[in-house]
C-alpha cells in the first residue's frame, strides 16, 4: 500500500474525480507543453456525463488560464481503463496536434496514465489487507496507528495535524454559512439550522442533530467549491470530519488521539483503495460513502477504546451496510442525494463503533471480504448507476419539486 498522504488531499470541491483529478492532469500537460498554441481536452463517459454539474470544464480552464482550451464532451464513448477517461491534445499555431495524452481520474483526485508522464507511487507498507494489519497488531502487541507511525515516520503527525486543521476549518465555515448552494437545484444550506436546533435539545436527539449538522457543514462547503480534505473523496468528505469533530467536542478527546484515529481511518481507506476502488464512476457510491463510513466507524471505535479486532469489526459493519449503493447525482451536482448521505453515514459510523465495542470483536464476515464484494457488486452495476446521471434518482427527479 502507498502512503496515506495520497489518500488525504487538501483541495477544493465539489468532486475529487471531476475537479481535483482533471485539474492536476491539466497542469501536468500544460507543464509538459508550455509552447503549445492551443489545447483540446476530450472528456469521456462518466466524466463527460456529469462533468458540467461537477464543474470539470471550469477546473480545467482555470488551471490552463490564459490559454486557448477547447473542451469536447463524449458522454456515450469510453476509454478502455476507467469511466473517467480524458484525452489531452496540444496543438501548434496551425492547429496540428503535436502531442496527445490519455489519462484517467481514478478516484480521490488520483491519476493513472500507465506511466507515460506520471510516475506510479511505490507501496511502502509491509501489509496489503486488513487480515495482515490485524496479524501485525497481534504479533507486535500494538494498535493500528502504531503501524502507520512505524511506516510513515513520526513526521506523519505533522501531516495529519494539517489535515485535521483543514477539516475543522471546513466544518466551522459550514456551520456559519447560510443561503442556497450554487446550481439550478436551489438546495438550501441546512448545517447552521441543524446546529442551532441541536444545541437546544438534549440526549440522543441532541447527539444525532449535532452529528448531522457537522456532516452537512463539510458537504455543503464541498458543494459550493470550498476547501476540504478528501476522505476518501470530495463527495464523501463530510463523514469522517463530522465523527472526529463530534468525538473531540463531546467526549473531550485530545488532539493526539484524534490524529491517531485519523491514521487508523486512513489505513482503512488505503486498504479499500488498494484492493478495491473509491471511485463512484467505477463502483458506485458504495465505494465513496461506504468507504467513508468504514473509515469513520473504525476511527470512532478506536476513540472509545476499541481493540484492533473491534476496530476492524466496526469498519466492516459500516461498509457492509452500504453495499450496492448507487451513484446517481441529480444533474451531476454533488448535492442530491450526496449531502444527505454524508449525514446519515456519519450517524451510522458512530452506531457501528458502539455495536462493535460491546462485542468481543469476533464476527463472520471480514473487512477484506466486504471490499472484494464491493468491487464485484460495482462491476455488476449498470453504467446508469455509476455517476453518469443516466439512471436512478437522476433520471426520475422532478424539477417542479426541487
Amino acid at each position: 500500500m502507498r502512503s496515506i498522504r495520497e489518500l488525504f488531499k487538501v483541495g477544493f470541491g465539489p468532486s475529487s474525480s471531476h475537479t481535483i483529478g482533471p485539474s492536476r492532469a491539466a497542469k501536468t500537460f500544460l507543464d509538459k507543453h508550455p509552447e503549445a498554441s492551443a489545447f483540446r481536452v476530450t472528456l469521456y463517459s462518466s466524466l463527460a456525463a456529469t462533468g458540467r454539474g461537477h464543474h470539470t470544464d471550469l477546473a480545467i480552464e482555470k488551471t490552463m488560464e490564459g490559454r486557448n482550451v477547447e473542451i469536447v464532451w463524449k458522454d456515450n464513448d469510453s476509454l478502455p481503463l476507467h469511466p473517467n477517461g480524458m484525452l489531452f491534445e496540444a496543438m501548434d499555431e496551425n492547429q496540428q496536434v503535436i502531442d496527445k495524452w490519455e489519462v484517467y481520474s481514478v478516484g480521490g483526485g488520483d491519476l493513472d496514465d500507465g506511466g507515460k508522464y506520471l510516475t506510479p507511487g511505490k507501496g511502502i507498507y509491509p501489509v496489503k489487507n486488513m487480515e495482515e494489519v490485524l496479524k501485525w497488531c497481534h504479533d507486535n502487541g500494538r494498535h493500528m496507528w502504531e503501524l502507520v507511525e512505524m511506516v510513515e515516520g513520526k513526521e506523519i503527525w505533522d501531516f495529519l495535524r494539517e489535515v485535521w486543521r483543514v477539516m475543522e476549518n471546513t466544518i466551522e465555515k459550514g456551520l456559519e454559512n447560510e443561503g442556497v448552494l450554487p446550481g439550478p437545484l436551489h438546495v438550501s444550506r441546512k448545517a447552521a439550522s441543524y446546529y442551532t436546533k441541536a444545541k437546544t435539545t438534549t440526549g440522543v436527539l441532541k447527539d444525532k442533530g449535532m452529528i448531522f449538522a457537522l456532516a452537512l457543514a463539510t458537504s455543503e462547503e464541498n458543494a459550493s467549491g470550498g476547501e476540504l480534505v478528501t476522505a476518501p473523496t470530495c463527495g464523501a468528505s463530510g463523514v469522517l470530519p463530522a465523527v472526529m469533530y463530534f468525538n473531540k467536542k463531546n467526549m473531550d478527546q485530545s488532539e493526539a488521539r484524534i490524529l491517531r484515529a485519523l491514521a487508523i481511518a486512513a489505513l482503512i481507506g488505503n486498504i479499500t483503495k488498494t484492493n478495491g476502488s473509491i471511485s463512484g464512476a467505477e463502483v458506485g457510491c458504495q465505494g465513496e460513502i461506504g468507504t467513508a463510513c468504514a473509515m469513520s466507524a473504525g476511527a470512532a471505535a478506536y476513540l472509545i477504546g476499541g481493540s484492533p479486532p473491534q476496530v476492524e469489526y466496526a469498519a466492516e459493519m459500516g461498509f457492509e451496510h452500504y453495499l450496492g449503493l448507487t451513484c446517481d447525482p441529480i444533474q451531476g451536482y454533488v448535492q442530491i442525494p450526496c449531502i444527505e448521505r454524508n449525514a446519515m453515514a456519519a450517524d451510522t459510523a458512530r452506531e457501528c463503533a458502539v455495536y462493535a465495542f460491546f462485542s468481543d470483536g469476533a464476527h463472520k464476515i471480514s473487512f477484506d471480504q466486504v471490499v472484494q464484494t464491493m468491487v464485484e457488486t460495482g462491476k455488476d452495476l449498470q453504467a446508469a448507476y455509476r455517476e453518469t446521471g443516466w439512471g436512478g434518482l437522476a433520471r426520475h427527479w422532478d424539477p417542479l419539486n426541487i
